[in-house]
């Protein structure tokens, strides 16, 4: 099976990078997603030992800070589950849930932002489901983009 390659979304005043840098073996629970397109990748592509781009959108700095690892494939989401988790969902049961979540673990911290309009100003990137579909919070990120955007570091 090839590996695939994704970008995972986060806002980092909930759970960015450093959370995850901080996390026992740099590694944590990618949860609280809410949108169907993004749970389909999670729960029907997302492989283990995908790589991904690590995010972060809503906040000053936004642009890709790092990359992690997929340590453990889609499992239901725990928050679901939990009436006082902002991503409580009542409509969830555990016998069908709705929602799930992927482990990650963080391979490398970068030493700066790739920012959104770097990215944005590559014409190598300029198909990318990121420039294309910007809000989406799971999404494929192709071997050539990959190679492209670790060359910019």
């Amino acid at each position: 099976m090839s590996k695939n390659y994704w970008l995972f979304k986060a806002e980092p005043h909930i759970y960015g990078i450093d959370h995850l840098n901080a996390a026992p073996k740099k590694t944590g629970r990618w949860d609280g997603i809410r949108n169907y397109q993004a749970r389909n990748f999670l729960r029907d592509q997302v492989a283990l030992g995908d790589e991904v781009f690590i995010y972060h959108s809503s906040c000053k700095n936004i642009g890709i800070v790092g990359t992690a690892k997929v340590v453990k494939t889609a499992y239901p989401d725990p928050t679901q589950f939990d009436p006082e988790s902002n991503y409580y969902d009542p409509k969830s049961m555990p016998e069908n849930p709705r929602w799930v979540s992927v482990d990650i673990q963080v391979t490398k911290t970068f030493p700066q932002i790739i920012s959104l309009a770097n990215i944005k100003a590559q014409l190598e990137l300029e198909n990318m489901v990121l420039v294309k579909q910007g809000r989406l919070s799971t999404q494929p990120v192709t071997k050539a983009e990959w190679d492209f955007i670790l060359g910019m570091i």
